[in-house]
């Protein structure tokens, strides 16, 4: 039996982000602290942030079958470095994280992939905005239960990943975040085995983060 698309969460965070407020309006946010607790005009970011994240993926190129996977992170960010020139369009700050993901297959010659991945993450950050574009990319490792190969399922189950995300920060208060991207997903052996059907996947993502 199939798994039902995950399409409620996002629809869910598009709702959040829709009634949360114009994150532009004419002019910069007053330095004084917003009736939601959070002061825009100040620069102070997080030091650590916890998130939880879903995706819903789908393949293209390189892989005869049509892949549908969920995609569930658990990440961990650890702030490193920070912009705080208002004139560079890069102002805002960096971040390193390590997260864990498991993945079921809705369709597809396997089930299930579960994996790491660790890598870097750019967050922009301007004055009097709640919202905060990102960009973010990092590789792993992960494991994959591997079927027959001739009808284009991964060679082996040990496969490496590489993650691509961007997409938008909401600020809710000084603590919590909902975001909305999009992600792109690589999953290859690296050779290992001949074939070696690789999968490209993209799809959106949606999740929410705590921040301290």
């Amino acid at each position: 039996m199939k798994i039902p698309r995950p399409w409620c969460s996002f629809l869910i965070a598009v709702v959040a982000l829709a009634l949360g407020g114009s994150a532009f309006g004419g002019e910069s946010q007053p330095a004084s602290t917003s009736d939601r607790g959070l002061s825009l005009s100040d620069f102070e970011p997080p030091h650590l942030e916890f998130a939880a994240e879903t995706a819903y993926l789908l393949s293209f190129i390189g892989n005869p079958n049509n892949y549908e996977i969920g995609a569930e992170f658990l990440t961990a960010r650890l702030r490193w470095g920070v912009n705080r020139n208002d004139a560079s369009i890069f102002r805002g700050y960096n971040q390193v994280y390590l997260l864990a993901m498991a993945e079921p297959i809705f369709r597809g010659p396997e089930n299930h992939y579960f994996g790491i991945s660790a890598g870097f993450r750019h967050v922009f950050v301007r004055p009097g905005w709640r919202l905060q574009p990102y960009a973010s990319g990092g590789v792993g490792l992960g494991w994959i239960d591997s079927t027959d190969q001739f009808r284009g399922g991964q060679g082996q189950d040990f496969t490496f990943n590489v993650l691509t995300a961007v997409g938008v920060d909401y600020l809710v208060n000084d603590h919590w975040k909902l975001n909305l991207g999009a992600l792109y997903q690589h999953l290859s052996n690296a050779g290992l085995t001949d074939p070696n059907p690789s999968l490209n996947l993209i799809g959106p993502q949606v999740g929410a983060t705590f921040s301290f």
